[in-house]
């Protein structure tokens, strides 16, 4: 039991230990400044230090590990700051242990300069804390270790892959950390009568400069899409385009008649304006003279006064909308709406600009609308100028931009911190979604060139911002709003095509690998794919993955997951993975809920969970019996208790599942063996069932056999009890075998301190630490038909023979390959000498020759 204890803390202490090192420059031999070590952490037995520097080549030495990379991570913000250093960056990773750091000493840079330029020092990486963080992790293991205990009892009793997944999340053993929760109430209905009348007539200041179709564009939708009373004040900036300025003059002149009719669902104006500059004064210019008129209109009628930049395009019923929190509220300075180019209030992806394809913008804003405008809205510590509202009383208290921001760029930061400083709010309304081209009138360049240096004044007039910001980013509460609305994303740019869904787990494994590969492809081909993940901290986990990232959230609220999902008007539901789940015969019941007209519906069989709620088909001794077809003996692990506390038999199990598999067009399966396994239970489903082999994502090279006396067998992989942990500690225990773990060992199977165990790997280190440890045969020790193994085929590639029993997917890899040795497999016998037999026969000796 120690032993299991000591292992399960080891594999604890591999996943939660961090540590912080310190930051640096790095120095020539004369001591001159000539790069910087920005940071270096120790997360999940990884260290990464990042940095600039002038070196070709930057090595990284750890013990007796050593790698290397050339600097190609672009900095522009190094080269503003020092114009003649180089704008490359590096970022540089080595496997970690949590001990390494105190085995080997602290890791040390190493920097290969070009030829004839000046050595640079070696920078030592230094962990100050690090034994004290050490210290720590057996404590806060022991506190995890008792809230996990009755999740524990729970799996020992009824082999539950619920309370299993229980255990890795109370343990923090997860691969995958906790998202952030999805907050109830975005759809609720709206409150009955009509909506409150709007705080005033609203004026409009529209800065111009350039950008002359989207200057049409921007004045078009004002005009349409306005549904308040409204005052514009345009400024024109002296525009280099000489269209720009007849077309402001005619397109005034035309509407100067305050009688004529607005367009359906519009609201008339109540003054257009048009200012011409003959030189040009620049945004912050444009916009104070724009401010200064906007303010000489008092009155009670007058309300909020909209800063819109012209590469704005506002969507039907905007103004309404954006201004509603300031209605009786004298405590908000500036309302902002969501965007696709908004910095923090930026979806898809914050703090990223999205291009938007011809109508992505009104089709988005079409669920903001949706949204319940009584919900709570966020705070923040700025507004965004490109669409902002600001209040008449606090502009009266800070009516101007601060003209030291030059042409642009920071200025509605350090006057909305100003504002806040004397007592204003920053609102984002997330029932607003606003398209913005930004850059289009300095472009992209210029404009990063004006953020660079712009930052830098606000970073040191207000030293807390950057934190604030970096705060609001962490903790995202427009969360919720930012998955809805890149749901609407990328259901509005699939162009017809369906958005794939996927079920899937959140345990990792070969799965996982697959998956990923999958989702690339659907991104490339549609822009977005959606993952409803089960087994993690809460009951769903949703995931809106685009060319750019990953946006999502958790929630226990089905209701809410199926409000979000039917934002997208066509769907591909793909069940992928549902191990985990506290009540699994509900998820072919809820992939069905989430079926329209029209959307097709695919399963793949990773496991055999669809079949059994023994995903291995593993019985409760933990043998394999055969199919789960009719003839398969009545067993306990092939039974289920479901949430309500009802028993389900496996036959019910299936007829649940079936339905699903009923309603899909391909059941997908990766070998032979699967389709096998699949047609026993659902005979008539056979003409649906496509053989898919997986491929390898990264395929190893070839390790040529070390001259040895005796075998040395690799056993390789994440070894649980359905991968065989049970024949492997039996092997160790016996003695006779020299053995190496290239993986790691489920800790109830702890194994003695003579057999290696190296931890984590990546497939392309297979060969160099096959010949580390001398490997001359590999062991693939499954004892469940696996449904395709990637380990068996990558220790195939190395060309070392390769033992697996005769069964599943391992079995059909090992029987077609040259270096395969297929072992019998006889259920419930004694596996390990099986292995020891095989390894001792002349076949075996003749594959060793190979």
């Amino acid at each position: 039991m120690l032993k299991r204890l000591l292992s399960l803390y080891g594999r604890f202490a591999a996943l939660n230990y961090s540590a912080w090192g310190l930051p640096g420059k790095i120095l020539d031999a004369s001591g001159s400044f000539k790069g910087y070590v920005d940071t270096a952490t120790v997360r999940r037995s990884e260290l990464v230090v990042e940095g600039w520097s002038e070196a070709a080549r930057i090595r990284l030495v750890l013990g007796e590990d050593e790698v290397s990379t050339v600097p190609s991570l672009l900095r522009s913000d190094v080269a503003a700051a020092y114009p003649v250093a180089p704008n490359l960056g590096f970022r540089i990773r080595i496997p970690c242990p949590p001990a390494e750091l105190l085995r080997s000493g602290p890791p040390i840079l190493y920097f290969d300069m070009p030829q004839d330029a000046e050595p640079l020092r070696p920078f030592a990486v230094r962990f100050p804390l690090n034994r004290l963080q050490r210290a720590g992790m057996p404590v806060r293991f022991l506190i995890r270790l008792a809230m996990a205990t009755p999740a524990i009892l729970g799996w020992y009793r009824r082999r539950d892959p619920a309370q299993r997944a229980r255990v890795k999340r109370l343990l923090a053993l997860d691969t995958m950390p906790d998202a952030r929760p999805l907050l109830p109430g975005l759809f609720a209905p709206a409150p009955d009568g009509p909506p409150p009348d709007p705080a005033g007539r609203i004026t409009i200041v529209l800065p111009v400069y350039n950008a002359f179709e989207l200057v049409q564009k921007a004045l078009a939708r004002i005009e349409r899409h306005t549904d308040i009373p409204w005052r514009l004040i345009a400024i024109e900036d002296a525009s280099s385009d000489p269209r720009v300025r007849p077309f402001l003059q005619k397109w005034i002149a035309a509407r100067s008649d305050a009688s004529a009719a607005p367009a359906d669902g519009a609201a008339p104006h109540c003054g257009l304006h048009l200012v011409l500059h003959d030189e040009n004064a620049g945004f912050i210019g444009s916009v104070n003279e724009g401010l200064a008129l906007a303010m000489r209109h008092t009155g009670p009628d007058e309300g909020p006064v909209v800063l819109l930049n012209s590469d704005a395009l506002v969507p039907r019923g905007w103004a309404r909308r954006l201004v509603h929190p300031m209605l009786g509220e004298d405590g908000v300075a500036s309302v902002t709406p969501m965007s696709n180019d908004a910095e923090i209030f930026s979806t898809p992806v914050i703090c990223l600009r999205t291009p938007l394809r011809q109508g992505q913008g009104d089709a988005i804003d079409a669920t903001a609308r949706r949204f319940f405008p009584g919900a709570p809205v966020a705070e923040a510590p700025t507004g965004v100028g490109f669409c902002m509202a600001m209040s008449r009383h606090w502009l009266a208290q800070v009516p101007a931009l601060d003209s030291a921001f030059g042409r642009g760029y920071g200025e509605e930061v350090d006057w909305c911190q100003k504002v806040r400083a004397r007592g204003g709010r920053h609102l984002v309304v997330p029932w607003l979604f606003v398209e913005h081209r930004g850059g289009e009138s300095f472009g992209q360049g210029e404009k990063q060139a004006l953020v660079l240096a712009n930052n830098t004044i606000i970073a040191r007039r207000y030293p807390a911002y950057d934190r604030e910001v970096q705060d609001f980013i962490m903790n995202d509460p427009l969360l919720t709003p930012r998955v809805a609305l890149a749901l609407a994303w990328a259901g509005s740019r699939s162009a017809g095509q369906a958005i794939p869904v996927y079920m899937a787990h959140s345990m990792g494994g070969g799965a996982e690998t697959y998956l990923e590969r999958r989702i690339l492809a659907d991104v490339a081909q549609s822009g977005a794919a959606v993952v409803l993940r089960v087994g993690g901290g809460r009951r769903w986990r949703l995931e809106v993955h685009g060319p750019d990232g990953i946006l999502g959230g958790e929630t226990d609220d089905t209701g809410l997951i199926r409000q979000l999902l039917a934002l997208l008007p066509r769907r591909h539901l793909v069940y992928s993975e549902g191990v985990g789940d506290p009540d699994p015969a509900f998820l072919p019941e809820m992939l069905l809920s989430l079926r329209q007209e029209g959307d097709r519906v695919e399963m793949l069989f990773h496991d055999f969970f669809p079949l059994s709620p023994s995903y291995t088909l593993l019985d409760s001794g933990g043998v394999y019996r055969g199919p789960a077809g009719p003839d398969l003996p009545e067993d306990p692990a092939h039974e289920t208790v479901r949430a309500d506390g009802s028993r389900m038999s496996l036959r019910e199990w299936q007829a649940a599942w079936g339905r699903l598999a009923a309603a899909s067009a391909e059941l997908r399966v990766f070998s032979r063996n699967s389709a096998e396994q699949v047609r026993a239970v659902w005979p008539t489903l056979a003409d649906r069932i496509r053989i898919v082999p997986h491929q390898l994502p990264v395929r190893p090279g070839r390790v040529e056999q070390p001259a040895a006396d005796a075998p040395v067998l690799g056993v390789l992989g994440n070894i649980g009890l359905q991968k065989g942990a049970g024949v492997v500690r039996d092997l160790a225990r016996g003695g006779q075998l020299r053995m190496v773990m290239i993986g790691r060992i489920d800790p109830s199977y702890a194994l003695p301190s003579r057999v290696p165990v190296h931890g984590g790997y990546r497939p392309e280190e297979i060969p160099a630490l096959a010949r580390r440890y001398g490997v001359t045969h590999w062991l693939i020790p499954s004892i469940w038909p696996e449904t395709f193994a990637y380990t068996i085929h990558e220790a195939l590639a190395t060309g070392l023979p390769v033992l697996a029993f005769d069964i599943g997917a391992q079995g059909e890899a090992v029987a077609a390959a040259q270096n395969g040795v297929p072992l019998p497999f006889v259920p419930g016998g004694d596996h390990a000498a099986a292995i020891t037999e095989a390894l001792a026969s002349d076949k075996t000796l003749i594959k060793l020759a190979i």
